[in-house]
């Protein structure tokens, strides 16, 4: 990150009871920046978003908003705004009077309340909406209303708390772009709080994958797929063939798929991984390429996802079947039926256990 942190989170921790919901996390945040707090239910990212708007307090560490220390500032009045799941719009007010409540609260001058609340819906695309109700707004445009409403306030922080969960697939896709429109568009910090590895990866400039109340890494979407540092970081973003190994200190043995020469052992390694958008399917009549791994099986599966299929391969001594993604326009052998794939060493990465 070379641009300056607007949010500087250092060695935060907050416990409730005996349950370390934040266990030393650092994290700093540039000015500008889609921020994506990723992880499972309870790892403590929902936790971080609150200290972060001042809605629960550290035990311990500090939260820095432009280098200034947040711990004694109320959540009024931190430059900072958070929109809720659950959209929490009035449902007795017009979409533009929902819009100005929180500048009307403030007393702004009304010319500038109108020019401002003018402004977000034409942000948002809700010009010829500002005078229905939201009874009479789609899910997708009532999340319009809840985001405009955040934003006329122009806080230095956006925060989103599960913004788009309450939306059905298709609807959530589209939104995740718009969302990301807007963000780019008006150039303000956005920290979102997910558990959908794909709403992270399509929304974010950077992730920082949260597990039991620490960051087990921070990166941009592609380092996080092609470069995860452990086991946990390459099952939870994507789908991974991760398989142990066993090695006599230059190459590595995986049972059933075979021997991978050049890989650098760190400390504490004990899995080998690759995409399984990095193997290919090899006719029975052609050679594998150099620095490939040859690997026959049997298909178990396949399912057809689009311009995509996902296959699943039993290999005969694997502790797990291998998984392929491929271009629809592959021909497939069918189920039950013998095959051969291969993949690069160039593609194979070694994963140690996530810390515990």
């Amino acid at each position: 990150m070379t641009r300056p942190p607007v949010i500087s989170i250092q060695s935060a921790e907050k416990h409730f009871g005996h349950v370390a919901a934040l266990d030393g996390v650092s994290i700093d945040i540039a000015e500008g920046e889609f921020f994506a707090l990723l992880g499972p239910s309870g790892c403590g990212k929902t936790t971080l978003l609150r200290c972060i708007g001042g809605f629960t307090e550290l035990d311990g560490g500090q939260i820095l908003l432009d280098g200034e220390d947040l711990g004694n500032t109320k959540p009024y009045s931190r430059p900072t705004n958070m929109m809720f799941q659950s959209y929490a719009i009035f449902p007795h007010m017009k979409v533009r009077d929902n819009i100005a409540y929180g500048l009307k609260a403030e007393r702004l001058p009304k010319a500038e309340i109108e020019e401002r609340v003018e402004a977000i819906l034409r942000l948002v695309d809700m010009l010829d909406l500002r005078d229905r109700r939201p009874h009479e707004l789609s899910g997708g445009q009532r999340q319009r209303v809840a985001l405009a409403r955040a934003l006329v306030k122009r806080p230095r922080v956006l925060l989103l708390d599960e913004p788009l969960a309450a939306l059905d697939r298709k609807l959530r896709q589209e939104m995740q772009l718009e969302l990301k429109r807007m963000q780019h568009e008006i150039g303000l910090t956005f920290i979102i709080v997910t558990h959908d590895q794909e709403e992270a990866m399509v929304v974010a400039d950077r992730i920082a994958v949260m597990r039991a109340g620490k960051v087990l890494q921070i990166a941009t979407p592609q380092e996080l797929y092609r470069r995860p540092n452990d086991h946990f970081v390459a099952s939870f973003i994507g789908a991974m063939n991760l398989y142990p190994f066993t090695t006599d200190g230059t190459t590595v043995r995986i049972e059933g798929i075979g021997v991978i020469p050049g890989l650098e052992l760190p400390e504490h390694a004990m899995w080998v991984g690759f995409r399984p958008d990095v193997v290919r399917l090899v006719p029975a009549d052609l050679p594998i390429g150099p620095g490939e791994v040859e690997v026959e099986g049997t298909v178990l599966s396949t399912a057809f996802v689009g311009s995509q299929i996902h296959v699943e391969i039993s290999v005969n001594g694997a502790s797990r079947p291998l998984i392929i993604t491929t271009s629809s326009d592959v021909a497939m052998p069918g189920e039950g039926t013998a095959c051969r794939v291969a993949f690069s060493v160039n593609d194979v990465i070694v994963l140690p256990d996530p810390p515990a």
